[in-house]
């Protein structure tokens, strides 16, 4: 398997938009001590400056908001590759090929309609993956990239899978037994003043 070869594989993109109060949504999807404990399970907890745990509360971050614009992107895969069973250096192969370009596509298109709206900021589709060398922090040595890291909705404890379901009305599929799902979601969104 080659990694041209799935960048060549046509997708379909679909997008899904819905605003909500930041109010409602930190009442219905946000739980940062439950997320908390997600995180500390990832690889990136500790490692990647865009998860945690930070330096400031989740909440406090949230609350400096009014409302809460979320852009879900939706990557239908080929049968051609949904069809087939993968090893797990196959999947992260399919994954980082398909996945990624899509990733950088959908945050640099939130940082475009963050300089677009003064005093915004984006939460990114995912943890953050700017630094092709690594992060900084296991150095202890500040982001290298400050004006364009952000953090993601369940790096601040939001619940994505609610969020998709509730507010896009859509479900998030996952990986089995080696299979690809039908689609991968991508999940990112713009806080407003």
């Amino acid at each position: 398997m080659k990694d041209e070869k799935i960048q060549k594989t046509e997708t379909t993109i679909e997008w899904y938009e819905h605003t909500v109060s930041v109010e409602e949504y930190l009442e219905k999807c946000v739980d940062v001590p439950v997320f908390l404990e997600y995180c500390k399970e990832c690889h990136n907890y500790r490692q990647v400056w865009s998860c945690p745990p930070f330096s400031f509360s989740p909440m406090e971050y949230w609350k400096k908001y009014r409302t809460f614009h979320i852009i879900g992107m939706k990557i239908l895969l080929p049968s051609s590759l949904t069809q087939k069973k993968y090893t797990e250096e196959e999947r992260k192969e399919v994954l980082d090929a398909a996945l990624l370009p899509k990733k950088e596509a959908l945050n640099k298109k939130l940082l475009d309609m963050e300089k677009e709206r003064e005093g915004s900021v984006s939460l990114s589709g995912g943890s953050c993956q700017i630094c092709d060398g690594g992060c900084t922090r296991p150095q202890g040595k500040p982001c290298r990239f400050p004006e364009t890291m952000r953090y993601s909705i369940e790096a601040l404890g939001g619940n994505v899978g609610l969020t998709v379901t509730k507010y896009l009305h859509q479900e998030l599929q996952w990986m089995e037994e080696g299979k690809l799902p039908d689609y991968f979601m991508l999940i990112g969104g713009l806080l407003l003043p």
